[in-house]
């Protein structure tokens, strides 16, 4: 073995980090070759928009400092454990989830120390400060003092991780930086300005949530308002050292907060919108969109020469989705400065942030798609700014069911991003790790996060109950004290009540069915879908709207709604043999707090199944409660119904358009795997469609792309074609038509099992209409739309002229059926298509062609509906109202 080696073997084993020079070559030796060769790059460096950051050198250490880190090896491997595993022991969870371990690499005993009064020479091991020491600035201290001194900075309410960049001189400019950092208290006025911050936005939400808490859901701050302080914190000290334009990207959560609050966005223009008007004149061809997605571009003054410009972006209801549009307009941005192409670096003037939550932080791959992008030459913007707005809970789901890793900024270190915790219940303390954070990247140009580890005081938005699923959690929330409360407290202990006195502070925040199987099954299902052992304690309402309801209906065999029928449907197969897995966001509770499929006691948060109690031989019912990824989920999900034909995979959508993110996999996978690879699958996708008013974004499952990705026959009259599409597309209207497609997806190798005289119908005749020969008009509406019409139709006594036809199957076409309910209509006059979404969505330009040759003596359909639209939906409540009535008008 060499003498290289022979010491990269004994420093490997010996746990010291760059004792000293020889360190230092190795490092450049055997690490930079694999990290920057010119056999990685393009040799493109000398064109127009290759930029690097660029490198800074620290200072290398004295030889007496060498000597003293060899001499005191045991306390240097002392230094570096508090640096490398000092998380692990800091204060950073305001809940007390994240729960605190002992850690043996923080225990000066491991490392031989046992008389706590010894001196030992800091020089070169330990940068501590003044203040840092009890009496005096020596370079000697004892290991009771270095080892106080190493948990105030490392374990308190801000903790780092930053040892596994592999760049030493990043590496030393943390420590040295951090054990350096004068920790002196903020002085009155940042102290008045954290407070105002505040207690602004608790005064604000408390001031919606009590006039307006039906109205919208504003998807509030509460619990995690330090959010304001650290931009606050970050536009200031941007600002002063030079940034003049910030691009911000955020997702819906403390939005409006930090629009009205920080963002100079008029709360006359928020109510205004709030009050369903829309945010822009209305003469332009827009449709609008919800509150949660709209933005400001304000100009901030921070009292330097040049203020700082906001940007803050559109975003969609796709989390994270806008991440690289951030990034792209703060590259274009900084390009757009660049007078020549050494002006300045980049990162100099423009600054990209980005604001996550944690669950989408750590599910959704655009997130690694963009870090990908952070570092490359030609799409660096000069580092990134990310707070992750950690609230420890992705809508339902706690961390353990949402992530692999520890933290939830872990995916944040394959581009070795170093990554600051700081509890959000210590906003003088946010403000501190942001300063730090910015610092770091201002000097280096990449990316740094800060994860703010914080709660969300009400459910997803504030019209959801959240203790459903977390009970312990949410029994602790509501027993705490609000953060603008408790920095009062800490204002008022520290003596400053005098100068507070004038401060308004603000009011205390407020916080008849046969459905293909036995009656004695559906009773037995249905009741058993709802029991659980004694000793689990049910959530109050949960038993009295949910429980009680279901026994009720069951009971009476009637009033039966569509998770009873979603109940009985899966255990009806799991009685039969076959196993269920039900996977998507949230799908145990359910998005809209309507499934409860899994139940959790109040007092021991234990999770039962009750459909897994149905029978000794039964199948098994599988609870997914994915994380918050849609491309990743989808195509496991369809890898395991590939597998077993014997087994029902769905996977529920929380919304109709959440597929998008996983389009690869619907176009590549499950709409073409069977005519490419000869592979079926009988994977189950349900996307909840509907306009209710709800705006662009989740009011449309998109049913046209399905339409479109379908290979049902456009000639519908030749009877040669086969009908066998590679999908079923249904859009039921009654919870026994869901029950029949969900049983009969698993079902229909043996199809007289299913049948006791019901089975699933394509299509659902106007059964209200007396005498065929006196109805004039025949609508086709496929969807909930049908109620409406229905209402419609009865309010203007239209009963024996119009009737209403369901399309509950549009693909594969269902020509026979239609036939066969048209025969006894002899005097009709007109033929209409009805739908809620746009002219170029939904089902029409499918449905057209195939109607057109079936309806008799050649008559062509009159199309009822929204004019085309690039929107799926309007975000203006008075304009969907609006469209919504001429529909119905329209058709009668």
């Amino acid at each position: 073995m060499s003498n290289l080696a022979n010491y990269i073997v004994r420093s490997t084993n010996f746990g010291i980090v760059g004792i000293g020079r020889k360190h230092e070559i190795i490092n450049r030796l055997l690490i930079r070759p694999w990290i920057v060769t010119n056999s990685r790059n393009y040799h493109d460096d000398g064109t127009f928009g290759y930029r690097i950051p660029r490198v800074y050198a620290m200072q290398n250490y004295t030889d007496a400092e060498l000597s003293n880190r060899i001499k005191n090896a045991n306390l240097l491997r002392l230094v570096y454990a508090y640096r490398t595993h000092g998380h692990r022991g800091a204060h950073i969870d305001p809940l007390g989830i994240l729960q605190l371990e002992e850690v043996a690499a923080l225990d000066s005993k491991t490392y031989g120390f046992t008389d706590s009064k010894e001196l030992y020479n800091l020089n070169g091991i330990l940068h501590i400060n003044k203040s840092g020491l009890t009496k005096d600035s020596k370079a000697d201290a004892n290991i009771e003092t270095i080892v106080s001194y190493l948990k105030k900075v490392y374990c308190g309410k801000v903790a780092y991780e930053f040892m596994h960049i592999p760049y030493t001189n990043e590496r030393r400019w943390f420590y040295r930086t951090l054990e350096s950092y004068d920790k002196t208290s903020l002085n009155a006025k940042e102290k008045r300005r954290i407070f105002e911050l505040l207690t602004r936005s608790e005064a604000r939400y408390f001031h919606i949530s009590k006039n307006h808490r039906d109205i919208f859901k504003r998807y509030g701050l509460e619990g995690a308002e330090s959010m304001m302080v650290a931009l606050d914190k970050l536009f200031e000290v941007s600002n002063k050292a030079g940034i003049i334009m910030a691009v911000l990207c955020m997702p819906h959560r403390g939005r409006l907060n930090l629009l009205t609050d920080l963002l100079k966005f008029s709360p006359v223009r928020l109510f205004h919108k709030v009050k369903g008007n829309p945010e822009f004149p209305e003469h332009l061809p827009a449709s609008g969109d919800v509150l949660s997605h709209l933005a400001s571009s304000p100009v901030l003054d921070y009292g330097t020469e040049k203020p700082l410009s906001v940007s803050m972006l559109h975003n969609p209801s796709h989390l994270e989705a806008v991440n690289p549009v951030a990034m792209g307009k703060a590259r274009a941005k900084q390009m757009d400065l660049l007078k020549s192409e050494t002006d300045c670096e980049l990162g100099d003037r423009v600054m990209c942030i980005q604001l996550h939550g944690d669950a989408a932080f750590t599910g959704q791959g655009v997130v690694m798609e963009s870090f990908g992008l952070s570092n490359l030459p030609r799409f660096s913007s000069g580092g990134s700014f990310h707070i992750v707005v950690n609230n420890q809970l992705g809508y339902t789901t706690p961390a353990q069911n949402a992530r692999s890793s520890w933290y939830s900024s872990d995916i944040g270190k394959m581009i070795n991003a170093p990554v600051i915790h700081v509890n959000g219940d210590f906003p003088e303390d946010v403000a501190r790790a942001v300063e730090i954070a910015f610092e770091y990247r201002n000097k280096f140009r990449k990316d740094v996060i800060i994860d703010l580890i914080t709660y969300r005081r009400w459910g997803h938005n504030e019209l959801d109950e959240p203790a459903y699923t977390q009970p312990l959690m949410y029994a602790n929330i509501r027993s705490r004290k609000s953060v603008p409360k408790l920095y009062e407290e800490k204002l008022l202990a520290d003596t400053l009540k005098k100068k507070w006195s004038k401060m308004i502070m603000p009011t205390e925040t407020v916080s008849k069915i046969d459905t293909g199987v036995s009656r004695d099954v559906l009773e037995k299902v249905g009741k058993i879908s709802v029991t659980v052992p004694d000793d689990i304690v049910i959530h109050p309402r949960l038993k009295k709207f949910h429980i009680q309801s279901r026994l009720k209906g069951i009971a009476e065999g009637k009033k039966v709604d569509w998770a009873t029928a979603e109940a009985l449907a899966l255990g009806s197969l799991l009685l039969e043999g076959h196993n269920v897995r039900l996977c998507g966001q949230d799908v145990g509770r359910g998005t809209f707090s309507q499934r409860h499929a899994m139940m959790v006691c109040q007092e021991t948060e234990r999770v039962v199944i009750p459909l897994n109690n149905l029978s000794k031989y039964q199948g098994m019912f599988e609870v997914v409660n994915s994380n918050l990824s849609e491309l990743a989920v989808i195509g496991f999900e369809y890898g395991m119904s590939i597998e077993s034909p014997n087994n029902l995979n769905i996977w529920e959508a929380q919304f109709g358009d959440f597929f998008n993110g996983a389009q690869i996999i619907i176009d590549t996978y499950i709409t073409s795997g069977e005519v490419k690879w000869l592979r079926q699958s009988g994977l189950v996708m349900l996307l909840p469609h509907g306009y209710d008013g709800a705006g662009p974004e989740h009011s449309s499952c998109r049913i046209e792309r399905f339409l479109q990705l379908s290979n049902d026959r456009f000639d519908v009259l030749n009877d040669n074609l086969p009908i066998n599409p590679n999908m079923h597309i249904i859009n039921p209207t009654t919870p026994a038509q869901y029950f029949h497609a969900l049983r009969r997806q698993d079902a229909v190798s043996n199809f007289e099992d299913m049948i006791s005289g019901t089975t699933f119908l394509p299509i659902l005749g106007d059964n209200t209409i007396s005498d065929k020969s006196k109805v004039e008009k025949v609508v086709f509406v496929c969807g909930k739309l049908y109620y409406d019409l229905v209402k419609e139709r009865h309010k203007k006594k239209l009963e024996d002229k119009v009737a209403i036809v369901r399309v509950e199957e549009l693909c594969p076409f269902p020509k026979k059926d239609i036939e066969k309910e048209l025969t006894d209509y002899n005097n009709i006059h007109e033929f209409i298509w009805c739908q809620e979404e746009p002219q170029n969505n939904g089902a029409f330009t499918f449905i057209e062609p195939r109607l057109n040759q079936t309806l008799p003596n050649e008559r062509k359909l009159k199309y009822v509906g929204r004019p085309a639209s690039a929107a799926p939906a309007v975000g203006v409540s008075k304009w969907h109202h609006m469209e919504h009535s001429k529909i119905l008008n329209d058709v009668f």
